[in-house]
């Protein structure tokens, strides 16, 4: 429920707050006194334009205000989730403020947001009955929302959306895979070429080393045989090579060891050096005869080595990474040429999943059917108690095109206020007094299926009076057991009927005029009720008294 309105600088109003309480609270005032304002601030806050030409005179600012509260936001929590809002806790607080510059600003529970999602709420909480556009039972998908609930499909309902899902799910899965033949062909071409290219090289994980390390080697063969071939000859095959110079100085070394024992070490010595140099040269003429100068053998590694360059450019940094490139490649070719097999699968599950949908559709569409006449019958029942004892209504079931989420078929209120006029649709009635009267009929006739908690009538008292008048009222109080009801009325009944009375007041103070706002109880209710009646006469009291008495 509404439990709480501020209003300031709006209009005639300087400073208004009003607590509101659950039930059918009625406002009356002179004509002109400023009853729609309160209408205006509830716009406002449900998203409408803001015109600054509203701010009261000598103000630069307006603000409006609304405290609502409830025992369970869940649903409006989930949007407020989504616009990265705090969750409410039995009470959210919406506010709207605007200046004479032209900014405007808007926030849910103190934090900023935008007036898409200040609408969105006001969709869900309020219900505006009037010269206005705020009205959602002249939305068509609000129609169908409350003729299912009406006739509690809710379970045939819940099962068409779980099969209309799932056959729109395949539907969609099979356009993702016939779509863009040439571009899939081509798509197949380069995987093919990708994975023999990569089969053909017959990679190993672990070759890269030892091939880079081979071709090393023999890229380099015909140096290393001439370095260790010029070590070789160094040492023993020319004339002045070292180990013919040392074989001199070996035979000094035993001369002196002969003379002087003491030089065995040293003579041992050299000799040991003599060894190891024969060795090397031993060791250097083995490694240049292993040393293969085979040109093929040198351009197969040569080739090799390009190949494994090549493919990691392309395909990966090391061979490893190509083998796994060509892995995936391998596996997503293997799934788009099973592209026509994969469309034959799709086919059959869609055909069958199509089947079950036109099932569930069938039996919404029936429990539809049956309710359509019986809600009309209400509907039209309700209207003439609120005077259109000739009116038609009927609830226009029609078949879509195509499968929708909502059903294979919509649904559109008609109306025709009097005989001999066609039956249009609810948009197209222009009467704010027909439109609001057929909004409080169709109210009336679904009271528990709507779940928008807080209805505001303003001029539906048009062209209405005597026993008609009664109507309204009481039709209003029987909403007001399952709704928050506020009715801005020029109707005595209307406003006897109520069960809690605001009377909007004009008052001249300081050459400024103020409107303002206050609850009327006892005596002066009474006294408003006969004023409405139009005198302030002992038989006016006598009538008011009768009217709140009835009430």
């Amino acid at each position: 429920m509404l439990s709480l309105l501020r209003i300031k600088n709006l209009a005639l109003v300087e400073d208004l707050e009003w607590e509101l309480a659950p039930g059918f609270t009625a406002i009356t005032g002179e004509t002109g006194a400023g009853k729609s304002i309160i209408i205006g601030a509830l716009q406002l806050l449900l998203g409408e334009r803001a015109d600054k030409s509203l701010i009261r005179t000598g103000a630069g600012a307006c603000t409006v205000e609304a405290l609502f509260a409830a025992e369970n936001f869940s649903e409006l929590n989930r949007q407020l989730a989504e616009s990265g809002i705090e969750p409410a806790e039995g009470e959210l607080i919406v506010k709207r403020s605007f200046s004479l510059g032209g900014s405007s600003r808007q926030f849910v529970n103190g934090s900023p947001t935008t007036l898409a999602l200040l609408k969105t709420i006001g969709d869900e909480l309020v219900d505006l009955h009037g010269p206005h556009d705020h009205q959602s039972l002249l939305s068509p998908e609000r129609q169908l929302e409350l003729l299912d609930r009406f006739a509690h499909a809710e379970a045939e309902l819940q099962s068409y959306e779980e099969n209309f899902r799932r056959w729109r799910a395949l539907v969609a899965e099979e356009a993702a895979l016939s779509t863009a033949e040439s571009a899939r062909a081509q798509e197949i071409d380069l995987l093919r070429h990708q994975v023999n290219e990569i089969a053909a090289a017959q990679l190993q994980p672990n070759e890269e080393e030892e091939i880079v390390s081979r071709y090393k080697l023999a890229s380099n063969s015909r140096r290393l045989i001439e370095l260790a071939t010029a070590v070789s000859r160094q040492l023993s095959e020319l004339d002045i090579a070292v180990l013919n110079q040392l074989a001199e100085t070996q035979r000094l070394l035993r001369e002196l060891e002969k003379i002087d024992p003491g030089l065995a070490e040293t003579s041992a010595a050299h000799a040991a050096a003599v060894v190891e140099l024969t060795e090397i040269a031993r060791t250097l003429d083995r490694y240049a005869e292993k040393l293969d100068l085979d040109p093929e053998q040198l351009a197969q590694l040569e080739a090799r080595v390009s190949l494994l360059e090549t493919l990691k450019r392309k395909y990966g940094a090391t061979v490893p990474e190509v083998i796994a490139f060509g892995e995936r490649a391998a596996e997503r070719l293997r799934k788009i040429e099973g592209h026509d097999l994969e469309l034959e699968r799709l086919a059959r599950e869609i055909a069958e999943a199509k089947k079950s949908l036109d099932r569930a559709a069938a039996a919404l569409r029936k429990t539809r059917q049956t309710a359509a006449p019986k809600l009309a019958r209400n509907i039209r029942q309700q209207l003439a108690d609120l005077g259109f004892r000739q009116s038609e209504f009927e609830v226009k079931i029609s078949p879509n095109d195509e499968p929708r989420l909502s059903g294979s078929e919509s649904v559109e209120l008609v109306f025709s206020p009097n005989p001999g006029e066609p039956l249009k649709r609810l948009r197209a009635i222009a009467s704010s007094g027909e439109i609001s009267r057929l909004m409080l009929a169709i109210k009336s006739s679904l009271a528990l299926q709507d779940v928008i908690p807080l209805l505001v009538f303003d001029e539906i008292d048009a062209n209405v009076g005597g026993e008609i008048a009664n109507a309204v009222g009481t039709k209003m109080r029987v909403l007001a057991a399952k709704h928050q009801v506020l009715c801005i009325t020029h109707l005595p009944q209307v406003a006897a009927a109520a069960a809690h009375h605001f009377v909007v007041t004009k008052e001249v103070s300081g050459g400024r005029t103020y409107s303002g706002l206050h609850e009327v109880n006892g005596k002066a209710r009474e006294e408003e009720i006969a004023r409405m009646l139009g005198e302030k006469s002992e038989s006016a009291f006598r009538h008011a008294a009768s009217l709140l008495a009835r009430s």
